[in-house]
């Protein structure tokens, strides 16, 4: 017979009179959560192409289709500029393409409020799309050689990962909204 948990971890994250999420856990997890994401390129993968979705920007899009208002439209400055130290990519480019896409996100959950799963992955699947080919056309203009074509399998596995991120992001939103915090 399994031994049961502890009275204390049983009780831990359901709800309670008297008990509210903690603001800090609440504002920190979603720009950390982009920020880690962010540091993917640093993991030791070796290929002759790149291979690995850009797991920040798929996390931004991610927490931005499941709470439109949580990161503010601005954030996209400083998200991209921490994803411009560690991808490679001349500095500024997420800057730019970051605060473009969360000007677009925010346009489209203004204009159309009410989505169902698929066409958050249709709507990620063009961001993801556009980001990764504009941030080539932007290497290329900074001194790069490298065709469309090498993107590709980039643009599959990406394509293939978001509903992954999001799951992620479904799961660190629970979390970061568990009521620890007594009022």
């Amino acid at each position: 017979m399994p031994t049961p948990l502890p009275s204390a971890l049983r009780k831990f994250g359901k709800p309670r009179i008297n008990r509210t999420a903690s603001p800090v856990l609440a504002l920190a997890m979603p720009w950390l959560l982009v920020m880690v994401g962010s540091l993917s390129p640093t993991w030791p993968v070796i290929a002759s192409a790149p291979v690995l979705p850009p797991f920040g920007f798929l996390l931004l899009v991610g927490w931005q289709q499941l709470r439109p208002g949580l990161f503010p439209v601005w954030a996209g400055w400083p998200l991209g500029l921490f994803d411009d130290l560690f991808s490679g990519q001349p500095i500024g480019s997420a800057v730019l393409l970051w605060s473009l896409a969360m000007l677009a996100l925010d346009f489209i959950d203004h204009r159309f409020p009410w989505r169902g799963f698929v066409l958050n992955w249709l709507v990620a699947s063009a961001f993801i799309t556009g980001y990764l080919f504009l941030a080539l056309q932007i290497a290329n203009l900074a001194g790069g050689l490298a065709s469309a074509v090498v993107l590709l399998p980039q643009l599959a596995v990406a394509i293939l990962a978001y509903p992954v991120a999001a799951r992620l992001v479904g799961l660190a939103d629970k979390f970061r909204l568990i009521p620890i915090r007594s009022v």
